[in-house]
């Protein structure tokens, strides 16, 4: 079984900064591409940042040159460092992971159960 828990949503004045985490932990193989989405009230889920496991970062246009998605492959952590925040950036932020279990052949998507992030004017 594998788990993914996200940590570090919470209230955040428009133009500050706030990071995100999400560890993967369980019975790991090896982990493909992380991400992190969001889904605000209303809208659709859509990708913020993805990261694969060679290092190349892709980000939706929305959030490029104020996001930075990293990933920590030792500890099976990505993060999300949002800077410049904007009230349009809230949401609930999920991560995702593709994750190859132990004993298993095949990759799976594995999601974290949400932190919310709320950006006030």
């Amino acid at each position: 079984q594998v788990q993914l828990v996200e940590s570090g949503g919470g209230l955040v004045q428009a133009g500050g900064s706030r990071r995100l985490s999400c560890a993967a932990s369980g019975s790991i193989f090896s982990i493909n591409a992380m991400g992190w989405y969001r889904q605000a009230p209303g809208k659709q889920r859509e990708l913020v940042a993805v990261i694969f496991s060679g290092g190349n970062t892709d980000y939706a246009d929305s959030v490029k040159g104020r996001f930075t998605i990293s990933r920590d492959n030792a500890k099976n952590t990505v993060y999300l460092q949002m800077n410049t925040l904007k009230p349009e950036d809230t949401a609930v932020y999920y991560c995702s992971a593709g994750v190859r279990a132990d004993g298993q052949r095949i990759v799976r998507s594995y999601w974290g159960q949400g932190t919310q992030v709320t950006v006030s004017s």
